[in-house]
């Protein structure tokens, strides 16, 4: 019988790997301990990556492919070493969330079942002045690498020529994050107002490149996510490991290699061989802090050019100067009137209370495919759509297949949706069944631990 656990010495410590042999990647085969040791080989980039920084613990117990959960809060069973601090949030309740600091801390993290370190842009000495401005670059469906990577030296371009240090990195994902380290100074509305001016700007000097428009239905190309910098939101830190079938890592870069970098050639197997040769490229970020105030005189000036405030997440409240939180084709026309309202609430799925749009109107044709626990399992519902339908699916484009995350109760859900926009109206299918359906909302809440 395989060990059930095994004890590491790391830092002076005793670290217990519960459960080591158990498979978290099963494309690669992949164990526990192996994720552990692979972030043991990278600690001194992966430590510095959130050092002292709250986390929140997004947990995969069952590996890569299962469902993951997340937990603010720090177990209550932990080790006299841990830290934690006392994190307030939007909505008002607070947690004692982790901290890492050390090679230890960080193992008894990746021991939780954390294969990826979600970070606050904040240190625990100083909770509400953020030290990063991050920059994630998140391409709409079908854009090319090439085009991420060109996105991402502009990003840099516009970043120094107001005065900051810009720090590349692949997500590890589909996109691609800039980071630049700012004094402690700015609350986290003043730091989101330097990215949305940032974001604007970078759209301004290559609008066919870029975008810096929320609402999915006014966006092409690359979009500058400012909301990333909004409190409570976190990022996957530098070489995280990321929740792909390859164990791929998010991998911080010299710029001189963007312009070649390819995110498929970082991961767990490669990333402790090119850090014992290179080291890490994000060595220096502390002693390169920059100041917002360039950024926020852009901001000013849109402000006087007649830009509103770009729309805030969903979960927060309505804020000073926000526009309407609406969707653009469900907008008040012109003169302070009311416009009829436009569209549809589309139907929802056979058996279901709520359609594509919960209860909102759209002008655009959209149905339901999947609300899955698992992105594989929706878009396996997404293929078994397409041989139902051969003759639609070419009428669709990239941008028309939408497939989002949704957060449930404790963990994330992936729900498609088809807008029918190019399908001649004669042929589009309507609302089916839908082919995975998945309740977030029932179910234990995770283990813990």
């Amino acid at each position: 019988m395989s060990a059930r656990k095994e004890i590491l010495e790391v830092a002076g410590r005793e670290v217990t790997v519960t459960n080591p042999h158990k498979v978290y990647f099963p494309r690669t085969g992949h164990t526990k301990l192996d994720l552990v040791r692979y972030y043991l080989a990278v600690a001194d980039g992966a430590v510095r990556g959130v050092d002292g920084r709250p986390m929140a613990l997004k947990r995969f117990v069952n590996g890569a492919e299962g469902e993951a959960f997340f937990q603010k809060r720090a177990p209550s069973s932990r080790p006299e070493w841990t830290e934690t601090v006392e994190l307030s949030f939007p909505s008002g309740r607070t947690a004692d969330e982790i901290v890492v600091s050390d090679a230890a801390q960080l193992a008894w993290v990746v021991n939780l079942g954390c294969i990826d370190l979600n970070p606050h842009p904040i240190r625990a000495a100083d909770l509400d002045h953020p030290d990063e401005l991050r920059v994630d670059l998140d391409p709409m469906p079908g854009v090319p690498w090439s085009q991420i990577r060109e996105v991402a030296l502009l990003s840099r371009e516009v970043l120094e020529g107001f005065g900051l240090v810009a720090w590349p990195k692949t997500s590890g994902s589909r996109g691609f994050h800039v980071y630049c380290r700012i004094e402690p100074r700015w609350t986290f509305t003043e730091v989101r107002r330097a990215a949305v001016a940032l974001a604007r700007e970078v759209e301004r000097r290559s609008p066919d490149l870029a975008t810096s428009k929320w609402w999915k239905e006014e966006r092409h190309g690359v979009f500058l996510d400012y909301n990333q910098n909004a409190k409570d939101r976190t990022v996957a830190s530098a070489y995280s490991v990321r929740p792909t079938a390859d164990a791929r890592v998010s991998q911080p870069l010299r710029w001189e290699e963007v312009p070649d970098c390819e995110p498929e050639a970082f991961t767990v197997d490669t990333v402790p061989e090119r850090f014992a040769r290179v080291g890490d490229p994000w060595e220096e970020m502390d002693s390169a802090v920059g100041s917002l105030e360039p950024l926020l005189d852009l901001a000013a000036q849109h402000d006087e050019a007649g830009f509103a405030d770009a729309p805030w997440p969903p979960h927060f409240v309505k804020q000073a100067g926000e526009p309407e939180r609406v969707q653009p084709s469900k907008r008040r026309t012109g003169g302070g009137q009311a416009a009829a309202p436009a569209g549809i609430v589309p139907p929802p799925a056979p058996g279901k209370t709520s359609g594509p749009t919960g209860r909102r109107r759209t002008t655009m044709p959209l149905i339901e495919i999947a609300r899955a626990a698992t992105k594989a399992e929706a878009m396996d519902g997404l293929e078994r759509w397409k041989a139902r339908h051969p003759d639609v699916w070419p009428y669709l484009a990239p941008a028309d297949v939408l497939v989002d995350s949704m957060r449930g109760r404790s963990s994330t859900w992936t729900r498609i949706r088809l807008n029918l926009r190019g399908v001649p109206e004669a042929e589009r299918p309507t609302q089916e069944t839908l082919e995975v359906d998945y309740d977030p909302w029932v179910g234990p809440e995770g283990p813990e631990r």
